[in-house]
């Protein structure tokens, strides 16, 4: 987007009247962040991956209203898709309960609240001082398209994008490995009773 463009958009805008679209991003925004908290809170794990399913499809909707199309499809395509799918397919390897969990919670949970709350502060801070005089203007040319997230992710991107894969395929991996283990250390009599059925 051009100085130019940011400039009339930032003119033209104010913080007390916001528009349908900021609206729109602040309500879905409220709605994902209401989905993250569930996710980390809910004692049952497959509701936790689905509050994760809640939760990553509303920020492919906010991506959608920053116009970003192409990061919107690639969010529900590869995060809502394929990596909730990989969760659930390893909860259901590694023979994780379905019901509610007295494992799912650790003593650590005034730790992690504050360790969460500091993050959030410092995102919020850093994201808010870094763009606190730019506007997106929904009316201009699209930013986020193909030719421009491509390059932006094939030039600078490359090495934490393979790292990622290389990460989801080991975890893939060790839920593989988890759920074997446990069949080795059934009795001989139980594994004879699962091969005849």
């Amino acid at each position: 987007m051009s100085t130019h463009g940011v400039a009339l958009a930032s003119g033209a805008h104010g913080f007390l009247s916001p528009t349908g679209v900021e609206v729109a991003f602040l309500l879905v925004g409220l709605v994902t962040l209401g989905a993250a908290v569930l996710t980390v809170t809910t004692r049952q794990l497959v509701h936790a991956a689905l509050w994760l399913v809640v939760a990553l499809g509303g920020l492919a909707v906010e991506y959608l209203l920053l116009t970003a199309e192409f990061v919107a499809w690639v969010q529900v395509l590869i995060y809502v898709g394929s990596v909730v799918v990989l969760l659930l397919f390893g909860l259901m390897l590694t023979k994780a309960p379905i019901g509610r969990s007295p494992d799912a919670d650790s003593g650590n949970r005034p730790v992690a609240i504050a360790v969460a709350g500091t993050a959030a502060v410092a995102l919020v801070w850093v994201v808010a001082d870094a763009f606190r005089r730019t506007w997106i203007d929904v009316r201009g040319p699209v930013q986020g398209s193909t030719e421009v997230s491509g390059e932006m992710l094939f030039r600078y991107w490359v090495l934490p994008f393979e790292a990622l894969s290389v990460l989801l395929l080991a975890a893939l991996v060790g839920a593989i490995v988890l759920s074997r283990r446990g069949k080795e250390n059934e009795p001989a009599e139980e594994r004879r009773k699962d091969e005849v059925r």
